[in-house]
């Protein structure tokens, strides 16, 4: 059995590396309201993404200082999850915090 050519080996090795991007990220945010407590929102951070006592704690004072706060960055999927999740959340305890998902 004849081997490949070496040159046409390397030209499909580099065509399936130049077809295989990575997926945009997402960043997820929370955004302030009036209502929603301070602890609701450091609990919504620690179970939903995942963060530390400190970590969320940081996320929500900038949440409540400057209106916004970045949660991380995930694939459209995972994003659009944890949006849901977030909105879930607060509907059950009767809360308007906002979640939202922007492209990096």
């Amino acid at each position: 059995m004849p081997d490949t050519d070496p040159a046409v080996k390397e030209d499909l090795e580099s065509e399936a590396q130049d077809e295989t991007t990575e997926p945009p990220l997402y960043r997820v945010l929370l955004l302030n309201d009036d209502y929603t407590t301070m602890e609701f929102v450091v609990q919504v951070l620690m179970t939903v993404f995942n963060k530390s006592v400190a970590e969320a704690t940081r996320i929500m004072l900038s949440v409540h200082h400057r209106g916004i706060g970045v949660c991380g960055l995930y694939p459209y999927e995972v994003a659009e999850t944890k949006v849901e999740t977030v909105h879930a959340l607060a509907r059950e305890r009767g809360y308007p915090l906002k979640c939202t998902m922007e492209q990096e």
